[in-house]
C-alpha cells in the first residue's frame, strides 16, 4: 500500500485543519493506521490510530482535540485537528507498520 498525505497548511491559534491520508494499492481498511508527527531534531511522536475494526485512540496532549476517522469508500483516513495549539505544529504522518506517507505539515500561529 502507498500512502498520500495532504491537508496541510498554516492555521491560528484555535482553528482548525483537516488531514487527509489517501491509500493507493489496497483498502485502506485492512490496515492499522496511525498518525504520527515530527518536528526536525526531534523523535516522532505517535498521535492517533484507528484499528482495522474501527476503535480509535489518541495521546492524551490531543484527546479531545483531534479525531480520527475513515472511509472506505475513498481509501482515506482523516485526521481532524480542532483547537489548534502552537506546540501541535509539526509534520503529520500516516503510517501502517509497515510504511509511511511522506507527510504533510502543519504550522500553528498564536
Amino acid at each position: 500500500v502507498e500512502l498520500v498525505e495532504s491537508g496541510g497548511g498554516s492555521a491560528q491559534a484555535g482553528g482548525s485543519l483537516r488531514l487527509s491520508c489517501v491509500a493507493s494499492g489496497s483498502p485502506i481498511s485492512n490496515y492499522r493506521i496511525a498518525w504520527v508527527r515530527g518536528t526536525p531534531g526531534k523523535k516522532r511522536e505517535w498521535v492517533s490510530t484507528i484499528t482495522v475494526a474501527g476503535s480509535t485512540f489518541y495521546h492524551g496532549a490531543v484527546k479531545g482535540r483531534f479525531t480520527i476517522s475513515r472511509d472506505g469508500a475513498k481509501n482515506t483516513v482523516y485526521l481532524d485537528l480542532n483547537s489548534l495549539k502552537s506546540e501541535d505544529t509539526a509534520m503529520y504522518y500516516c503510517q501502517t507498520p509497515d510504511t509511511s506517507g511522506q507527510g504533510t505539515q502543519v504550522t500553528v500561529s498564536e
